[in-house]
């Protein structure tokens, strides 16, 4: 068995360089089923809230809101566990904010009980 690999999940190699940031995911991962319409629906409700609460939060937040948001399109092919650590990171953003956030908090809780999670 020496010199075998086996690789379940992402895998990052690096060999030298300075200042290595990100990942690069090459292989992509495989797109879950297709959304119901009740699901696509409320991504298209969520969208403008995240837009307007990217307005009201400070940049290192507004960051990861747009790493999040490529994943919350209706259309996105994206797995399954990509839209639900999309969905969770702009919850987390959104209930650190208070009052400003709670609708988009309600509006995840809703979609992630539409989408099984």
């Amino acid at each position: 068995m020496s010199g075998d690999s086996y690789n379940f999940g992402n895998v990052v190699n690096m060999h030298g360089g300075q200042g290595n940031t990100g990942m690069s995911f090459g292989g992509g991962a495989a797109a879950g089923p297709a959304l119901s319409p009740a699901a696509e629906r409320a991504l298209l409700e969520l969208l403008p809230l995240v837009q307007e609460l990217r307005t009201r939060v400070p940049q290192v937040a507004v960051q990861r809101i747009d790493e999040s948001l490529p994943a919350l399109s209706a259309d996105a092919a994206v797995s399954p566990e990509q839209r639900y650590n999309a969905l969770t990171a702009v919850a987390g953003i959104a209930a650190t904010v208070g009052a400003i956030g709670q609708p988009v908090v309600e509006a995840v809780s809703a979609l992630l009980g539409l989408l099984g999670g």
